[in-house]
């Protein structure tokens, strides 16, 4: 249901149009731990024998990892009929009551269900957390605290992004990019944030499908330190429209996940950030040369860092730390 909500930001009154998100609380555990599972690119077809494999991985990720917050990013499904596809694979997580969020790929709204759509069926579906920010293009730009083991601050912060599909402008071709008013909103929440924690940066992460140009610039850079498999270029947009740069300027966020590209799970330090796959889940509905899996990410509440590895079956592999093994002595 679409509510009104005032906000006092210093002398000007802003009226805020919002859908209302579930209430399920997210906060790190005693042990100051917080545990996220990225699922991406599960490209499920409903009754499709190939898509067998991939409800086989989420439910040993699941169980193996026992995840506070699972985000799916992209891509969840390849086929018709998409709700019956999409639900399948929703409630998987949502039957363990595990909380659970969204980003839309760009293969989720050309089953026959517009993003609109789908972001409704979503929102029928226990434990999800999924929102969107009216005024930002596309569908499911929204964010989500996690709040100190005591429970009195937030204490993290993840941002969820729409990158789109497929670009518009005439004469450039590829993927989209995130829009300007998608960014000015994400800077805007970060420095209310970091304002209302005393003038320092509360830390982040960002999760949303398409890669960022920056990852390519990244991985060719021989300075750069990367981690995992790397078989394909990021297939990211031809134009940057800045997100990284913000990121920056912001000084919040610690990492970016996305995915999209089906044979790369690496994560690469960039100026400071680390650029990073998730590990393709989905079945031999669409090319794959990769042991299906899950990236799956460990932030500590104390400090500014935060451990990541690739589960597969029966096994973790791709363990590194942040910022610590990106760190040259």
């Amino acid at each position: 249901m679409k509510q009104q909500i005032l906000l006092l930001l210093g002398f000007c009154l802003i009226c805020i149009p919002i859908v209302r998100a579930q209430s399920t609380e997210l906060q790190f555990n005693a042990n100051h731990k917080f545990k996220i599972v990225q699922f991406t690119d599960v490209h499920y077809i409903h009754n499709d024998p190939r898509s067998n494999i991939s409800v086989e991985r989420i439910n040993e990720v699941l169980d193996s990892e026992r995840p506070d917050l699972v985000v799916f990013t992209g891509d969840i499904i390849f086929g018709k009929p998409a709700e019956e596809g999409l639900r399948t694979i929703l409630q998987l997580v949502s039957d363990r009551q595990i909380p659970f969020t969204v980003t839309f790929g760009n293969h989720d709204d050309e089953q026959g269900l517009s993003r609109e759509k789908l972001f409704n069926i979503i929102k029928t579906i226990p434990y999800n957390l999924m929102n969107h920010t009216e005024g930002t293009s596309g569908m499911g730009n929204h964010l989500l605290t996690i709040k100190s083991s005591q429970g009195d601050s937030t204490a993290f912060i993840l941002y969820c992004f729409d990158s789109h599909s497929y670009s518009s402008i005439e004469g450039i071709g590829g993927y989209d990019f995130i829009k300007s008013n998608q960014i000015a909103w994400y800077q805007t929440q970060s420095s209310l944030f970091t304002k209302t924690n005393k003038g320092v940066p509360i830390p982040s992460l960002a999760f949303f499908h398409i890669p960022l140009p920056e990852y390519n610039q990244a991985a060719n850079n021989e300075s750069a330190i990367l981690y995992g498999i790397r078989k394909e270029k990021a297939c990211a947009p031809e134009l940057n429209s800045g997100l990284f740069a913000a990121m920056k300027q912001q000084n919040d966020v610690l990492g970016v996940f996305t995915g999209h590209d089906h044979d790369n799970d690496y994560v690469v330090y960039w100026k400071g950030i680390l650029l990073g796959y998730g590990r393709y889940t989905g079945g031999n509905t669409v090319y794959n040369h990769l042991t299906n899996g899950a990236r799956v990410i460990e932030i500590d509440e104390n400090t500014r860092s935060f451990d990541t590895w690739i589960r597969i079956k029966g096994e973790t592999i791709s363990h590194v730390k942040y910022p610590d093994d990106f760190i040259k002595e």
